[in-house]
């Protein structure tokens, strides 16, 4: 099974990344994954559904360490293969 996990943390800061958003970002780009996508609003990554459970397990752990009073995440299950079952067909 293949996740996507699309996530973000607060506090906001627009003048620089605040701790907890480096280190969210670090976990994500750091971990066994096959997409990250990492914005100023939100960010996506994909992989198999041990490698995204186990980010997001270190994920919430570290950001709200650093400093993080809310994590918002949502995951979805993306078929592997056309015809299985997730959304997308990738």
């Amino acid at each position: 099974m293949r996740l996507r996990v699309e996530f973000t943390t607060e506090p906001f800061d627009l003048d620089e990344a605040p701790p907890h958003a480096v280190v969210a970002r670090d976990i994500v780009q750091g971990a066994a994954l096959d997409s990250v996508d990492v914005g100023p609003f939100g960010n996506t990554a994909e992989g198999r559904a041990e490698a995204v459970l186990a980010a997001i397990d270190a994920l919430l752990r570290k950001s709200l360490e650093a400093g993080a009073t809310r994590v918002s995440l949502q995951v979805n299950v993306v078929a592997e293969e056309p015809g299985e079952p997730g959304e997308g067909g990738r």
